[in-house]
């Protein structure tokens, strides 16, 4: 093919030898790296191999294929083989593909579902645009339904068609009524007992992540490397769309092992004109959701899925501006372990810091979590709630998995819990993302609120049989779910109780104190305090890990911060109850720093 485009005097000798020398110790084909580099026209280079593979040009997108003809390949599989069946000639079936080196690979499968086939050129974008065009209803409906219906919550009532959950809260409401003081202390017991627990995980986590710091970052093994395809799901996005392609750009991954996908609504015509105006490489492809039954992430990320061409897939946020380096340490640490390593989490951080008061606490929170905990969480052997961006995946596992759940507000921790469940393992990486930290107090509480909201709905999911939960996961493991979700869920929920005794140093009397025998009070007073030095000292040391320049003296105002997380939690609720699959949207980009565009 070099030889080819040589003699054509499609590309110059100097770029056929570089493009060659890479191929030598990384992944692609030749034709699209120089596509990569923009080296190429691409009609002289379809050209080109048309006549070195022997193959007629055709153009699917100008001359539709025949859609049933697509049916019978299955759309999904067209897209990943880079193929589209187009027409019928006599008994034959020609085949248009954008690959023509691997045609004689695939030649028995095809036969095997079209008969006789005989193959034709076409540009990889005619073969993607004209299967969206025949099949994009098909497509849609196929990224609502890649999970096993057993761990999805699509299936989720709405409460006025849940006569069960409808018995449970008559039950509530009866024992209330009839055994006020008796509810309301088994709801208080109910909290410190979840609130000891979590903030028993928390600390053993942080002693774990500090016993056992980051091992130093080694090379890859020299294996081949990779194409790696990151997803990155916009909605809404004019005003930071541009910015993105401007920080993806900044990786120093190779240009023609990149595979970025921005996915768009279908219906979003502001952030497709956006992306329009703007410069975007080569290696970047701007892929459109058809409308379905729901506008959620999850579902634009499965049906960016098929369009990826990389062995690893990972998952950026619009607002995210990662590490230049960050997709080599995620190669070298892939190449480093073992195939049950399915997923590797970056650090999150943020890059407006000093805002206000909420970007502030935000950002204490995060470094606690990303440093501290969810490390810690790891190295303990639990089950991992990733986090939504920042994500790497051994593409083989996400497909054998169903990837995302498209109904679930809270996809990546649920995806985390069931990687875990079919015996695979989260492993972090040392890199950073920044992203812009929501603070402004009406969105914060509607971005906590969504992923509260998942929170609830994914343990209720995984928790449908807890037998088969418990074998799967085993009781180490079955625990940390527990506390992790349930235990979170039930502190927000329930915090307004423990608010209430702090009008008792003011002078009123509280009428749960003459309930409780003295040892279970000061039994509560302990983990109340122990709960405080807590979240001190991992707001501290995280903070310090995280290389923020904020003051330690902002760590003890989270005890105003974590309020709002409560009214958040009602407010998921209530939507849980009412519209589980909303979504409900966080605008980014009014709080950029100069250093981060």
């Amino acid at each position: 093919m070099g030889a080819a485009l040589l003699r054509d005097g499609v590309v110059g000798s100097e770029d056929v030898v570089n493009a060659l020398a890479h191929k030598g110790r990384e992944a692609g084909r030749l034709p699209d790296m120089l596509r990569a580099r923009g080296l190429v026209v691409e009609r002289d280079l379809l050209a080109a191999e048309a006549r070195n593979w022997r193959m007629g040009l055709v153009d699917p997108l100008a001359d539709p294929p025949d859609p049933r003809l697509i049916d019978l390949m299955g759309a999904a599989d067209c897209l990943r083989l880079g193929l589209v069946p187009w027409r019928r000639a006599g008994d034959v079936t020609v085949v248009a593909t954008s690959r023509p080196a691997e045609f004689p690979r695939l030649r028995a499968r095809l036969e095997a579902r079209l008969g006789p086939i005989c193959p034709a050129l076409a540009s990889p974008h005619a073969v993607e645009a004209a299967i969206l065009a025949q099949a994009g209803p098909a497509l849609a409906r196929a990224a609502e339904t890649c999970v096993a219906p057993s761990e999805s919550c699509r299936s989720w009532p709405r409460l006025t068609r849940s006569p069960r959950t409808l018995a449970l809260l008559a039950l509530a409401a009866a024992l209330a009524w009839t055994a006020p003081m008796g509810f309301a202390l088994g709801l208080l017991a109910l909290f410190v007992a979840s609130l000891f627990l979590l903030v028993g995980l928390k600390l053993v986590a942080m002693v774990a992540s500090l016993a056992r710091p980051p091992a130093p970052a080694a090379p890859a093994d020299g294996g081949i490397n990779p194409i790696i395809s990151i997803i990155v799901a916009l909605y809404r996005e004019s005003d930071i769309a541009p910015r993105l392609v401007a920080r993806l750009a900044r990786l120093d991954y190779p240009e023609e092992l990149l595979d970025v996908l921005l996915v768009v609504e279908e219906d979003d015509q502001m952030t497709r004109a956006a992306l329009a105006a703007s410069e975007i490489p080569p290696w970047m492809r701007v892929i459109s959701v058809p409308r379905g039954t729901v506008k959620t992430k999850p579902r634009a990320l499965n049906h960016a899925l098929v369009y990826a061409r990389g062995a690893i897939v990972g998952v950026y946020d619009a607002e995210d501006a990662p590490d230049p380096d960050q997709l080599t340490k995620v190669v070298a640490q892939f190449q480093r372990s073992g195939p049950e390593v399915a997923c590797l989490q970056g650090m999150l951080d943020y890059y407006n810091p000093t805002t206000n008061w909420l970007s502030r606490c935000f950002t204490i929170e995060y470094a606690g979590w990303f440093r501290l905990i969810l490390p810690g969480v790891a190295r303990l052997g639990l089950v991992v709630p990733l986090g939504g961006t920042t994500l790497f995946f051994r593409r083989s596992v996400l497909e054998e998995l169903g990837a995302w759940d498209a109904h679930n507000v809270t996809e990546d921790a649920d995806l985390g819990l069931r990687l875990a469940r079919h015996g695979y393992r989260t492993d972090f990486v040392e890199t950073v993302t920044g992203e812009e930290a929501n603070c402004r107090a009406l969105p914060w509480i509607k971005q906590r609120s969504r992923w509260l909201k998942g929170y609830m709905m994914t343990w209720a999911v995984h928790m449908r049989d807890p037998r088969l939960l418990w074998r799967q996961l085993g009781p180490w493991r079955f625990f940390g779910v527990q506390v992790l979700f349930l235990g979170t869920i039930a502190q927000f929920l329930l915090s307004p109780i423990a608010w209430t005794f702090w009008l008792v140093p003011f002078g009123f009397d509280h009428p749960l104190m003459a309930a409780l025998p003295l040892p279970a009070l000061w039994a509560m007073v302990a983990v109340f305090i122990l709960s405080e030095a807590a979240n001190l000292a991992i707001g501290i040391i995280g903070l310090k890990r995280s290389g923020q320049n904020l003051s330690l003296l902002w760590i003890p105002t989270m005890k105003l911060y974590f309020p709002l997380a409560s009214l958040a939690t009602y407010k998921g609720l209530w939507e849980l109850a009412t519209r589980p699959f909303y979504w409900d949207k966080t605008t980014h980009g009014l709080f950029d720093q100069p250093a981060a565009k």
